[in-house]
């Protein structure tokens, strides 16, 4: 995979199968050491086809995820929000499944979502830090933009009504957290 953020890491265990089915290793220490990162908690959601979550980041105890697909298929999305950054308000995409088994690194700064393309879907998060409601926030995934091009029709779309209303990347930009 190829992206144009330095910041972003991808990992693809080594998979053995045979007749019984696959064995890989999910996660191990070597990632915490490749990342220089502690994990506070792991978090799990489960989603239907057509949901978009995201695209969301935390700002006061700023998190870090691991991010991997345990069922389905995901199109999993992150942006860069580091004013300053070159890459600034650009985004990148990877597909995470049940079928690649990859692993991927959003560090804090960026806002992260995805969208359910191969439902339902398990998705599992190392969390660098604990969640803090008081530092949560959001920028709205349809931002005209930022120009994530979704692939479900907006009007199939599940979202939440928090997600829907949360801030355009321009109100985030007249203040930015990172």
């Amino acid at each position: 995979m190829k992206n144009i953020f330095k910041d972003i890491k991808v990992f693809e265990p080594k998979v053995f199968s045979d007749k019984r089915g696959i064995f890989f290793e999910s996660y191990s220490l070597e990632i915490d050491q490749a990342l220089q990162e502690k994990f506070a908690q792991d978090n799990h959601s489960f989603s239907h086809e057509n949901v978009v979550r995201g695209l969301h980041y935390q700002w006061d105890n700023p998190m870090g995820k691991l991010v991997r697909v345990t069922r389905g298929t995901i199109i999993d999305y992150f942006v860069d929000i580091r004013a300053g950054s070159p890459t600034y308000g650009q985004y990148d995409s990877i597909v995470l499944g049940e079928e690649n088994k990859v692993s991927i690194w959003i560090p804090p700064g960026f806002a992260h979502g995805f969208e359910v393309v191969g439902g339902p879907a398990c998705v599992l998060y190392k969390c660098s830090a604990f969640y803090s409601g008081r530092g949560e926030s959001g920028i709205n995934p349809l931002d005209k933009q930022i120009g994530i091009p979704w692939q479900t029709d907006p009007k199939d779309m599940i979202m939440s009504d928090r997600d829907l209303s949360s801030q355009t990347f321009a109100e985030y930009t007249s203040a930015p957290k990172f």
